[in-house]
Formats: structure tokens, sequence, C-alpha cells
């Protein structure tokens, strides 16, 4: 099993895109700090998106878009240096593999009786076997407070997928929506 680190778009993409299809194998899990007091809040920053390789700007936009927009879906405000939260995001894809097979059995088999084992005539076995590749994707938001530098929420989306989807603008917000859907709001809505 290979592990690579990827830029943000082929996991986000791939998530989303179960997100979308409302499958049942995005799964999402999260984390908080229940010390945490959300509603002292107000401010936040999204940092450490850098893109590389072929991701375009048009998807890296895109990404950065969907978390800002649940941010301010959540009651924060965009604030620069000087918020409240810095958001960050870590994608990790997994290359893996499926691998299946099937047995066909034909002939005549054997007979059993109480005095003995007679053998079959023409007995024989197909085995086909197939393999299936697919990526195995993670993504992670977390959400740190800038004065303590301790983390405060994690959103984890992990999902199966083998391409991307075709409408990109409307799969990477579900996807991002979707992780994010458990981040406390700061009751200023």
């Amino acid at each position: 099993m290979k592990i690579m680190k990827i830029n943000l778009l082929g996991s986000i993409i791939g998530i989303a895109m179960l997100a979308a299809s409302c499958g049942p194998t995005l799964k999402v899990t999260n984390d908080i700090d229940k010390t945490a007091n959300f509603s002292s809040y107000k401010t936040f920053t999204v940092y450490n998106l850098k893109t590389s390789g072929s991701v375009s700007q048009m998807n890296a936009d895109r990404i950065v878009a969907a978390i800002r927009a649940e941010m301010v879906k959540k009651g924060y405000k965009e604030g620069g240096d000087n918020a409240d939260l810095k958001v960050n995001a870590v994608t990790i894809i997994k290359d893996k593999q499926q691998v299946s097979s099937t047995t066909d059995f034909y002939g005549y088999g054997g007979l059993y009786r109480p005095y003995g084992y007679y053998g079959g005539l023409g007995m024989g076995a197909n085995t086909s076997v197939s393999t299936y590749d697919y990526k195995a994707g993670t993504f992670i938001v977390d959400v740190v407070d800038t004065k303590t530098n301790k983390m405060v929420w994690e959103g984890v989306g992990s999902a199966d997928f083998d391409k991307a989807p075709k409408d990109p603008d409307t799969a990477v917000p579900a996807g991002v929506a979707r992780i994010m859907e458990s981040l406390p709001s700061n009751g200023s809505k």
C-alpha cells in the first residue's frame, strides 16, 4: 500500500463526489474541545492551503471558497492576520486495490457409500481472479484557537473513489459542508 500526500483537490473532489451523490461510503467524524467557548470566537482566517502540481487556481479557489462559506454560515467573519480562529485543511490519498475471486466447480463428483468412496469422473474447477484499483481519500479540516494555538475542532471525511465528479462547482461545496456540519456556530447568526 503506497501512501502519498497529494494536493488538496484530488481528495476533496473524490470525497465531495460521494457526498453529493448521498453515497453511504462517505464517513464523517469529528472531535471537539469541550472546554472551548465557541461563542467567544468571532473571526477566522484560512491558512496553509498551498497547492502545487496539477491543481489549477480555479480548483484551489473552489476549496477555499467552500471552507469560507461554511465558516460564515456558522456566524464567523473573515478576520485576516488577527483572527480568533485559524482553519487548515489536509489531505491524504492511499492507492488501494480490491481483489476478488470466483470459483466454478464442474463435472461429476464421487459417491460415498457406507462401504467405501467411489471416485468421480471429470471433476474440476475454474477460478478467476479480478482486481479493482481505487483511491481511499481522507480530508481533514482543523480549527485552531490563535491565542492558545490549540486545536478546538476537527472534522474528517473519508471515502473511496475512482474518478472526479463532473461538476466540481457543486461537488466541492457539498463535500466541505458535510465535513464541517458539526462545527459549532458562534451564536451570532
